[in-house]
């Protein structure tokens, strides 16, 4: 059986699920047969069915294999290393570990001086020596990858968040090595220029030597050759090694630095002649060469007063050479025990958001509903496997956007039994009843989930980490609820009218029928959202600073679970504010599993300080260390910037759509509603005194998305009704408009608030920001594609704008109502 699905999931047999899917919608597209069309829907909604289970199928391991077909080896366990096949890989937030944003940073030029550009060769090097690092330290399946042009992005899974400062000070030690030769004269000549009774030769320069590696030697200096003799880079290995004598080092040069390296020992006198070992411009060690006449054969052995860990650390820096130094901007870990936590409040407020959106679906459509349960089902199976498939990763707002996803995809349904109601009673037979309504909510359907698919995409292309994962997993979602909204429904329709002879359906109606002059409280509505703008706006402005997390503005976090009795956010603020920090801010937060967290944000590099002064304040509470953040103002600065630059780009991109599908007073009107829902849903984070971050910087984008597609459905419905030529003024017409599609955005928001507001109460401290967004965004969406969309269109067109129709051909020459 394994071998089986080790088959099956192969790449190239992904390749031919590819084709055939391909194939089975193009055929589906094509055909005008209902019957082949029935039969295709039912081939392509089992054959992805089962695709999806070939890949969620319970996880099994198959040996890892390197490009030449050889097993790779674990060096920690000296084993072969194994991949999950089948398991969706997750995020470092939710199984624990530590991701670093590592900046490069130029380097000068040893005889000039002058600062060299990063290349991309630079970051090349930077991106292997980092990599062979991390290797040697034993950690299972880490991730190095280049992001930008001077960046790297290192995750650690699985780090212990006690082993963080060993590895941030690895890390950061890994510089620009070389070797140069010591002035057999060093000590009298640093003497007699101390003294200014003598000047350095410009060939030469002093060193000190490395308070870390040498703290004996710490003050002592030594005058070496300015220009380095070997560099870093001709080591072609280096390792520790133990014998009789103790742990040395044993170094291997490639062949350019072995014949230099000869060359330069053959003048040299044993015992007295030596080299200087430089890391970044700091004496690691100065060994005297031990053989007279030369070290042959690209080969040598240092020795020193090793340890196991000392003699290691040594090989791993001479093995590891960078051309530039870099430097940690950013850090974030997470411990296992907080990530489970994350998990599993992100499942129940998932299955609790699943459950009662399918009782919904069942009491208000009846058998629709059924059929809209199924796809629903469908639609998280294909979620799943897909991100199964696609290896895309899995993190904590990833989860959110599954859990957004079933409105969104509730949302699709809505559409299409809704606009089944209306030509049901309309007089028409089931059967054409039916193909009418998913023929004609198309259009609203297709329109409304582009115009997230676009913020998706762009949030997708400028975010990192986590949030990344969120858009991947929103585009899954969308994706996954218009097929098996417009495909599984469809096809379970026709096979309910055509094999079993279904021709009626009951359906409740709780808002049906209203005729509420929405355009005739225009004016007290605007003046409203205006007066809340204003306020939201110069609310946000007395905040200042204090309206962003750490993301923006830079600093350190710290989240500690407590495994005895918590103390009260008094008393940890007290502690801070003795240790001399100001803008503490404490919060403490249950999680799903009945642990006790306290979060405390504080200045870039206190947070070791504040930990240390909790630990030792409150033995009691047995702390233990569950997550911990640093960003550098650099990376606050660079994500406003990015921040600013999604939204900008999210809203010309929908701006430039639904131009080109409606009109110009359309896209008008979009992206005043738009801005008016991000305005107030960052207003109101102000107001309740919580902070932006990087995830709810994904929040109020995907609002932008949610916004734009309540108000896409209405501006459908409005195109739909003037060019069906009914009677009545541009005024009338958009309320009726607004008044038939009121039904579906009650429905639809119901159905995307109830799986948010389980994942705002049982989201855990991370999510709840992010539910929070999604709340207060749905609300005000619901509200604008009301009151503020439809009324900015017509006062628009009246002002000069013009279309809708040339405004309804001027209201058809009647005069507007009062």
């Amino acid at each position: 059986m394994k071998q089986l699905l080790n088959f099956l999931t192969t790449p190239q047999a992904t390749f031919v699920y590819g084709l055939a899917l391909l194939m089975l919608f193009g055929a589906y597209l094509i055909t005008g047969s209902e019957r082949a069309k029935r039969i295709l829907g039912t081939l392509l909604t089992v054959f992805l069915v089962a695709i999806a289970v070939v890949y969620v199928t319970p996880p099994f391991d198959i040996p890892l294999k390197d490009e030449t077909g050889k097993p790779v080896i674990d060096p920690a366990t000296n084993k072969e290393k194994l991949r999950h096949k089948g398991k969706i890989p997750l995020g470092i937030d939710l199984k624990g570990g530590t991701t670093f944003n590592i900046s490069i940073q130029p380097a000068k030029d040893p005889l000039t001086g002058d600062v060299r550009p990063i290349t991309q060769q630079d970051v090349d090097q930077a991106v292997e020596v980092l990599r062979s690092r991390v290797d040697k330290m034993g950690t299972s399946e880490p991730i190095i990858a280049p992001a930008g042009n001077n960046r790297i992005i290192v995750q650690i899974p699985g780090l212990a968040t006690e082993d963080l400062d060993n590895v941030r000070q690895q890390l950061q030690e890994v510089a620009r090595l070389d070797f140069r030769v010591v002035d057999p004269q060093s000590e009298e000549k640093i003497r007699a220029i101390e003294a200014k009774k003598g000047i350095i030769d410009p060939a030469w320069t002093i060193l000190k030597f490395s308070k870390k590696d040498n703290p004996e030697e710490a003050d002592r200096k030594l005058l070496v050759h300015r220009v380095p003799d070997i560099t870093g880079n001709h080591i072609k290995s280096a390792a520790a090694r133990y014998d009789l004598q103790g742990w040395h080092v044993s170094v291997e040069f490639d062949k350019e630095a072995g014949e230099k390296f000869f060359q330069l020992t053959r003048a040299m006198r044993k015992n007295i002649d030596r080299f200087a070992i430089v890391l970044d411009d700091e004496i690691i060690s100065a060994p005297t060469t031990q053989v007279e006449g030369g070290i042959a054969g690209n080969s040598c052995i240092i020795t020193g007063r090793y340890t196991d860990k000392t003699a290691n650390d040594f090989a791993s820096k001479l093995m590891n050479p960078l051309q530039n130094p870099v430097k940690i901007e950013e850090e974030r870990s997470a411990s296992a025990s907080l990530g489970l936590d994350a998990i599993k409040s992100g499942q129940f407020a998932g299955l609790l958001g699943l459950g009662l959106i399918t009782l919904v679906m069942l009491f208000y459509y009846r058998l629709s509903g059924f059929f809209g349960n199924i796809g629903l089902v469908i639609t998280i199976l294909v979620i799943f496997g897909s991100m199964a498939m696609l290896h895309a990763v899995l993190t904590l707002p990833g989860i959110a956007g599954i859990i957004l996803t079933l409105g969104m995809a509730v949302d699709a349904h809505v559409l299409v039994f809704e606009r089944l109601r209306e030509e049901m009673a309309a007089g028409k037979s089931f059967k054409v009843a039916v193909d009418h309504a998913f023929d004609r909510a198309f259009t609203a359907i297709f329109d409304a989930n582009v115009t997230t698919l676009i913020s998706s995409f762009i949030l997708f292309l400028l975010a990192t980490g986590p949030v990344k994962g969120f858009a991947v997993a929103l585009t899954i979602g969308v994706i996954a609820s218009l097929f098996s909204a417009l495909i599984v429904s469809r096809t379970l329709f026709a096979w309910a009218v055509e094999k079993f002879g279904l021709d009626r359906i009951k359906m409740m109606a709780v808002v049906q029928g209203t005729k509420i002059n929405f355009l005739g409280y225009r004016k007290r509505a605007l003046g409203l959202s205006l007066a809340i703008i204003v306020g939201s706006m110069g609310y946000f402005a007395y905040r200042g600073d204090r309206n962003y997390g750490i993301d923006f503005k830079g600093g350190d976090l710290i989240v500690l679970e407590a495994n005895g009795p918590k103390p009260d956010d008094g008393h940890v603020r007290e502690v801070c504010e003795k240790l001399g920090l100001k803008d503490v801010v404490v919060q403490s937060e249950k999680g799903a599993t009945g642990l006790d967290y306290v979060s405390v944000r504080s200045e870039k590099e206190t947070g070791v300080k504040v930990k240390a002064a909790l630990f030792e304040k409150f033995p009691e509470a047995k702390f233990k260390v569950s997550q911990e953040e640093t960003v550098g103002s650099l990376v606050g600065s660079e994500l406003k910037k990015n921040s600013a630059l999604a939204l900008g780009l999210g809203m010309l991109g929908i701006f430039l759509f639904v131009t080109l599908r409606f009109e110009f007073s359309f896209a008008i009107g979009a992206i005043v509603a738009l801005l008016h829902d991000v305005i107030i849903t960052v207003g109101a984070f102000a107001l309740f005194g919580r902070e932006l971050s990087l995830v709810t910087v994904g929040a109020i984008l995907t609002i932008g998305g949610y916004s734009i597609n309540d108000t896409i459905v209405v501006f459908d419905r409005i195109r739909e009704t003037i060019k069906s030529g009914r009677p009545g003024s541009l005024h009338e017409i958009m309320n009726i408009s607004v008044n038939e599609m009121l039904g579906r955005t009650f429905l639809t928001s119901a159905a995307t608030l109830i799986p948010t507001i389980g994942l705002f109460i049982f989201g855990g401290p991370v999510l709840r920001d992010f539910a929070f967004a999604i709340l207060v965004g749905v609300l005000t969406g619901t509200y604008s594609s009301v009151f503020i969309a439809a009324p900015i269109v017509l006062w628009w067109s009246r002002r000069g704008g013009r279309d809708l129709r040339s405004e309804l051909r001027r209201d058809k020459q009647a005069v507007i109502p009062a």
